[in-house]
């Protein structure tokens, strides 16, 4: 697939850890986990935007497309 999930990365730029996260949104850490991952085929709007605002951040600091041809 071409677009990358770097919510690790942004996890590691507001230290703060997956757990933390899951509580403050109140999304379970299996989800996150499997997002974090790239394992899923697709994100609610209203759960990237939590994501965004709990790590205060815009909604292409986590997604990104990557050409498959690169």
């Amino acid at each position: 697939m071409a677009i990358e999930i770097n919510l690790d990365m942004m996890l590691v730029k507001k230290k703060m850890r997956l757990t933390e996260l899951s509580e403050r949104i109140g999304i379970s850490i299996t989800n996150l986990s499997l997002l974090k991952t790239g394992r899923v085929k697709g994100i609610r709007f209203s759960t990237l935007d939590a994501i965004c605002r709990e790590l205060e951040c815009q909604p292409g600091d986590i997604l990104e497309f990557v050409p498959d041809y690169v």
